[in-house]
Formats: structure tokens, C-alpha cells, sequence
């Protein structure tokens, strides 16, 4: 029994910061003090505040230590570990806004959180398949196997409500269903890892964090649907989450969980990983199941729909991770307790990254229905330096952007449809009053076109011509026109493309279209960008009464656009390339774009 643990986060981000290193001296250090026994460390996946990381927790006291380093482990050990006293200028900082160290669990990043995907990351170690059983890992798929029916199975999952996590959110219960109704034979479970937005990283961290429960659900959704075999599809880019993953694949089959004849029932089920090599458009399940093929990922006219024609042409479910992540607890739970959350259409939680212009940069788990305010404001912790929110972008690059007139918004499926966006697979950005908008417009256009497959004439050629046309008017070229043709060519791209991709690829346009049209029209007609981030629209001009001839500025301008005497005022000429260094630099507030 240990009078003490310490875990230490070990995710791709804390990972980065040498995380791995505090746990090997930690080790060292208990062992040369003889206190392995008493005293045991842990090598966790992400707690979520990725902002303020490399994080390490020391239980009983569930202290919580922030952007530790070698210097601040060796102080926890020194003080925390063998004299019992906390490092104070070490803790989260949320936890001592009170006055007392509270539990981190009641700061507000972490108070309104629910974690059902998240619940053992942070908790176990990953790699060590003895922690995950030892927190009921693979009771849920003994209890199917055991006690329940296939069909009992597919109603469990259909009475919680649980959807698609992954974009569109279609009914997984359903969706199982489905595949179960085709004849016996050949089928396939698959599970999307792929996580292809810019920013997003909630699979990543569920891979790196809990890689059993995705195993443990994968092998309930074949029983369920008649399935012996699956395929888990990551990004290559993802290697210590496909290093954990692989390695939880050997212990499960060692155990007994994966192979033939699971725990003696006669039920068989064993799967692979495939490494994709990162196509955004591979995130559509069909595009994804080509791949797995081994051709190029380009998606296929629906119907036939995967659930009855799919991978090898047989029938496949495919559900990404997050979704699969709430199976087992599901069942060991009860459809019942998993309906009690969210709202009365979107129940349960979600997983967001949470990021941009957010001072907890992050992975958050919330209940369907909480706010985008509550989200921002509180869990997020407000816009840094004071600025103000302007907008968040919900969904990925294919997501509307969400103005701050609605920040009062709940974040459930229908209620971000109905003001132009999409729950998606769970990025969320926010914007502060420096972004502007149609830049903004113009940066998930040019992801989307860059990554189309180009199979479809509408979302090749015309996501195409919708960043011409951005592009133009952040140049200071576009006409009145321009605004309209963007509105008629969305709707054409929406319309008419084959897969999602294209489908939502203009939501970024409709959204600022809708909600930012001064900004547009400031743009066009006054040839000017209200948030100054369009370098072709914008001036840079020292003020005179400002400006004492410090020449500051002149020596930091890469291209020599600045001239003049000291102690006289300076000038910038059209050599300026506004690179915005002369601003930064400047001591008296002298320099202003315009």
C-alpha cells in the first residue's frame, strides 16, 4: 500500500517538456531514499490544461504542480516528497485564488467538466494494461460477452442517445444496427483516429491516455454487430499514441482480451492499426475505408452506405474515438445515467480542444447543452490582456465562426446548426478583437483547398474560386460584387460537392458573411481592415508628438524603410514591407497602423 503517488503527465505536450525525464529521476531518487515502496510514480496521459504544462500531481494532497521543469522536480521531491511541504510558487495558480490550495478539481477550468471519454486519462498509466483493469477496464465487454445479447447491446447504446462524435452526429445504436441487419458473414468494426483540424487533439490524447477502452469498445461493437475483425486508422503523425496503442494491442491479446475464443465465451475478435498519412479528406468515413484498402483516399457516392457495403466491400461500422470512448461506461453504467446528461437531442458530454485567444489552452469535457460563455469565460478563462471576444469558430475548418451576440449559444448539435455551425469532431477556437474576420474566412479556405481530394468538380474548382475571391478583397481589390458571388457560390460548393469536405467547406464564408458583413463591406468599398491584420490595406505612420527620434525603430527595420536623426522625428518610406517590428518595438506608443 503507498502512503503517496505522483502522477506526472506524459502526453505529446508535457512529453515535449521533458516529462519523461522528471519520471526517470523521480524513480531514481525514491529507490537511492528507499522509499519505492511507500512511494509510487505514474506515468499519466493529458489532465487537459495543456497551457500550463508539463503538470505533475502529488496525491494524497492532490496538489497540483504547473510548467514544472528539471530545477521544479527536484524541489517537489526535495520539499513535497520527502519533508512533506508544498512548493507554493509551483501550484496552479486557480487553486490558490482563495486564499488556501483548494482541490484543482474545484478550480474553474475543471469544476463544470464532466469526463466520460476523458475519465482515465490522467488518472492511469497507459501503457500498464494491470491500471486500466484495475479501474473496471474490460468489465464492460465481460458483461456483454456474459450477460447480454447482441441485440441487447445495439438497445443499450440506442437508449443512451450516444451520437457520432466525429461531425454529423448520427445515432452510433443506429448506426450498429444497421451493420447487424446485414447477413451473417465478413464484417469490419473501424475506428477513425485520423483528427485532421488544425488545432484539434482530443483523439490524440485519448490514444495516449486510455488506449484500452478503445479496445474494449471496439470488441463490444463487434459482438454487437457480428463483427470479427477491425482496424484502428491514425495519422503517422501521431507516434507516441500509435507506440501506446500498439503496445496496449500485444497486452490485451496476451490477456486474453483480443484473439480467439475472448474470456472462453466463443466470441473471436482481433484488429490491426493503419497508419494514414494525414489527408484531411481521410477523416470521411468512406475516403478512410479506401485508404485502408490501400488506395488513395477519395470518397465514394453514397448510398451504398458503409453499414451495408463498406471496407473489402462488406459491412463496416466506423466510429471515431471519442464516440467509442463512452461505450464501455455506457454499459457498466446504464443507458439511463449517460441520457441524464446533455440535452433532450445531444446527450452526454463532449470533448473539445480548446484553443486561440484563450488563457486555458486545453482539452475540456463538457455536458451537451453548457455555453459557449460558460466554455469562454469560465473553464477557458477569459481572452488574455484583457481584450475582448469576438468570435469562436466551432467544428473545424469546415465550422461556422459564432459571433459574440451569441455566446449565450448551447453547444449541442441542433443549437450550433441553427447559427451556422457545427458541433464536428470537437476544435474549438476562439477569436479576440484583433482577428479579423475575413482573414480568418480566408485561412480555412486555403486548408480546405490544399487538402480536397479534387474528385468533385464543385469542391475542387469551386472552394477554389471562393479563396480567389477572399484573397482579392484582402488586397484591396474586390468590388461590391465579390460579396454576393461569394453567398451563390457557397451555397453551389454546399450543394453539389460529393463528401463532407465539400459540403461544409464554405461555413467559414456563410458564417462571416452573416455575422461580420460591415467588416466585409469596410474591406471592399474603404479599402481598409478594421482589425489591421491585412498588410495590403494597411499603413504604418509615426506620430510626430509621439515620436522623441530614439531610433529604436529604425534599427530593428529589416528593410530600412525608417530613416532619421536622433532626437528628431522619424519617417517610414514605401520601402515598408509591414512586418509590424517597428510597432513592437517602439517604447512611446509613437507607431500606428492604419
Amino acid at each position: 500500500m503507498y502512503r503517496s503517488h505522483i502522477l506526472v503527465c506524459a502526453g505529446t505536450n508535457c512529453h515535449s517538456g521533458k516529462s519523461d525525464k522528471f519520471i526517470e529521476y523521480l524513480d531514481e531518487k525514491l529507490l537511492e531514499h528507499k522509499l519505492n515502496e511507500e512511494v509510487k510514480v505514474v506515468k499519466t496521459g493529458c489532465f487537459g490544461l495543456c497551457a500550463f504544462g508539463p503538470v505533475v500531481v502529488v496525491y494524497p494532497e492532490g496538489i497540483f504542480y504547473q510548467m514544472v521543469d528539471q530545477a521544479g522536480i527536484e524541489r517537489i521531491f526535495a520539499e513535497h516528497v520527502l519533508k512533506g511541504r508544498i512548493v507554493d510558487d509551483l501550484v496552479y495558480e486557480e487553486s490558490k485564488k482563495h486564499g488556501v490550495i483548494e482541490p484543482f478539481e474545484q478550480t474553474d477550468f475543471f469544476r463544470k467538466q464532466v469526463r466520460v471519454a476523458l475519465h482515465n486519462c490522467g488518472v492511469i498509466d497507459p501503457e500498464d494494461i494491470n491500471e486500466y483493469i484495475a479501474v473496471d477496464g474490460y468489465q464492460a465487454l465481460a458483461k456483454v460477452l456474459t450477460t447480454m445479447t447482441p441485440q441487447q447491446v445495439i438497445d443499450e447504446i440506442k437508449a443512451s442517445g450516444l451520437r457520432g462524435r466525429g461531425g454529423a452526429g448520427f445515432p452510433t445504436g443506429l448506426k450498429w444496427s444497421f451493420a447487424a441487419a446485414e447477413p451473417a458473414g465478413k464484417k469490419y468494426i473501424c475506428c477513425n483516429a485520423d483528427e485532421g483540424d488544425p488545432g484539434a487533439f482530443m483523439d490524440r490524447s485519448v490514444l495516449e491516455g486510455d488506449p484500452h477502452v478503445l479496445i474494449e469498445a471496439m470488441a463490444i461493437a463487434a459482438y454487437a454487430v457480428g463483427a470479427d475483425e477491425g482496424y484502428k486508422y491514425v495519422r503517422a503523425e501521431y507516434p507516441l499514441a500509435v507506440q501506446r496503442f500498439q503496445k496496449a494491442l500485444d497486452d490485451a491479446r496476451a490477456m486474453g482480451f483480443l484473439g480467439e475464443n475472448i474470456l472462453g465465451t466463443g466470441f473471436s475478435f482481433d484488429m490491426h492499426v493503419k497508419l494514414g498519412a494525414g489527408a484531411f479528406v481521410c477523416g470521411e468515413e468512406t475516403a478512410l475505408l479506401t485508404s485502408i484498402e490501400g488506395n488513395r483516399g477519395e470518397p465514394r457516392p453514397r448510398p451504398p452506405f458503409p453499414a451495408v457495403k463498406g471496407l473489402f466491400g462488406k459491412p463496416t461500422v466506423l466510429n471515431n474515438v471519442e464516440t467509442l470512448a463512452n461505450i464501455p461506461r455506457i454499459i457498466m453504467e446504464g443507458a439511463d445515467w449517460f441520457a441524464g446528461m446533455g440535452t433532450e437531442t445531444s446527450k452526454g458530454t463532449k470533448v473539445f480542444a480548446l484553443g486561440g485567444n484563450i488563457v486555458n489552452v486545453g482539452l475540456v469535457e463538457v455536458p451537451m447543452g453548457i455555453t459557449l460563455r460558460e466554455i469562454v469565460e469560465e473553464i477557458g478563462g477569459g481572452i488574455p490582456s484583457g481584450k475582448k471576444f469576438k468570435a469562436a469558430q466551432t467544428g473545424g475548418p469546415s465550422g461556422g465562426c459564432i459571433p459574440a451576440k451569441l455566446l449565450d449559444t448551447g453547444i449541442d448539435y441542433e443549437s450550433l446548426a441553427q447559427v451556422g455551425s457545427m458541433m464536428g469532431s470537437g476544435g474549438l477556437i476562439v477569436m479576440d478583437e484583433d482577428s479579423c474576420m475575413v482573414d480568418i474566412a480566408k485561412f480555412y479556405l486555403d486548408f480546405t483547398v490544399d487538402e480536397s481530394c479534387g474528385k468533385c468538380a464543385p469542391c475542387r474548382i469551386g472552394t477554389k474560386q471562393l479563396l480567389e475571391i477572399l484573397e482579392k478583397i484582402t488586397q484591396g481589390q474586390g468590388v461590391m460584387e465579390d460579396l454576393d458571388t461569394l453567398k451563390t457560390l457557397s451555397t453551389h460548393i454546399m450543394e453539389n460537392s460529393l463528401c463532407a469536405l465539400g459540403q461544409t467547406a464554405p461555413n467559414p464564408v456563410a458564417s462571416t458573411l452573416e455575422y461580420f458583413w460591415d467588416e466585409y463591406v469596410e474591406h471592399v468599398v474603404n479599402k481598409k481592415c478594421p482589425a489591421g491584420m491585412c498588410k495590403d490595406l494597411l499603413t504604418y505612420t509615426i506620430l510626430p508628438d509621439k515620436c522623441i527620434g530614439c531610433t529604436i525603430c529604425a534599427r530593428v527595420c529589416p528593410v530600412n524603410a525608417i530613416s532619421g536623426k536622433v532626437k528628431e522625428i522619424h519617417t517610414i518610406d514605401e520601402k515598408c514591407i509591414k512586418c509590424g517590428v517597428c510597432v513592437d518595438k517602439c517604447k512611446f506608443d509613437a507607431i500606428i497602423k492604419v
